[in-house]
């Protein structure tokens, strides 16, 4: 599709670049117009910040140096399989190899300056670990787990094999033979189950209550480890399910998760000290 592409010739190629990987993981060149005006909205103003932050007090004392300025381009570069496929992107996106270390070397010194701002965060104590520990109970309970495997069945009365009749015969007798040789679930799921997941022995992976048809899910969570059920039937058929392992619902300590959460707040913290100076920077003058 041909579209317009003058408005972006203002805008910083590479902050470009970003802005469209980031919301749409492709470059402008293969957007939409719609989707190319996000994109130089976003560009816009992340340029108009970086600047701010450039220009600040703080940014005068961060130096990048050469290695931090290399390893970056390395990053860039190695992104592709070689050097005629990394020229041809950096022409697409109408950079060189001047401009695009020009751009790194520009964000490197945002991101050192931003890091040195966060580095002011508060720490998080103990006090407040626990605080939120016991004000979020639901983040740390893990509800029971089962693995299942099963066996479909369709029934479909424009196919003879099908019919409500045909394919009650038919799990009635694998049925019959899993009561004498349960190990054979896997083979008999390959050779007669309807669902794709047949080609993995009929394994659903792991499940938690209410991911299954409603019939399916009280089935599988009534049943014990290595048990099979009996028929069941929903609104696409008839099956068997077994369930291979229960993992049994827990709730994580606050010992374990203390440094999640220390993790999580701190984060927090840093983005909340780096939002409170950006706020005094001076506005953008373009």
């Amino acid at each position: 599709m041909m579209m317009n592409r003058t408005s972006e010739a203002n805008i910083e190629p590479y902050t470009l670049l970003r802005a469209s990987l980031s919301l749409y993981k492709r470059p402008p060149a293969d957007l939409e117009s719609e989707q190319l005006l996000q994109v130089e909205r976003q560009a816009r103003n992340e340029y108009e910040i970086e600047t701010r932050v450039i220009n600040s007090t703080e940014a005068a004392s961060v130096i990048v140096t050469e290695q931090e300025l290399q390893q970056a381009i390395a990053e860039v570069r190695n992104r592709f399989d070689d050097e005629e496929a990394y020229r041809a992107a950096l022409e697409l996106n109408r950079l060189t190899p001047e401009t695009l270390k020009a751009a790194l070397f520009r964000q490197c010194k945002v991101n050192a300056v931003l890091e040195r701002i966060a580095s002011h965060a508060p720490k998080v104590s103990e006090v407040e670990v626990g605080i939120f520990y016991h004000y979020h109970p639901e983040k740390f309970h893990k509800p029971e787990q089962r693995q299942a495997r099963h066996i479909l069945i369709s029934i479909n009365p424009d196919y003879p094999e099908n019919t409500r009749e045909n394919a009650s015969l038919r799990i009635e007798e694998i049925a019959e033979t899993l009561k004498r040789k349960p190990h054979k679930f896997a083979d008999l799921a390959l050779k007669n189950s309807e669902c794709p997941t047949a080609l993995n022995g009929g394994e659903l992976g792991t499940l938690v209550a209410g991911k299954l048809y409603p019939e399916l899910d009280a089935a599988l969570f009534s049943l014990k480890e290595g048990e099979i059920s009996a028929v069941v039937e929903t609104e696409i058929g008839l099956h068997l399910i077994q369930c291979l392992k229960i993992m049994p619902a827990e709730t994580v300590s606050l010992k374990k998760a203390t440094p999640k959460i220390r993790q999580l707040m701190q984060d927090r913290y840093r983005r909340t000290c780096q939002r409170t100076w950006l706020a005094t920077l001076p506005a953008f003058k373009p």
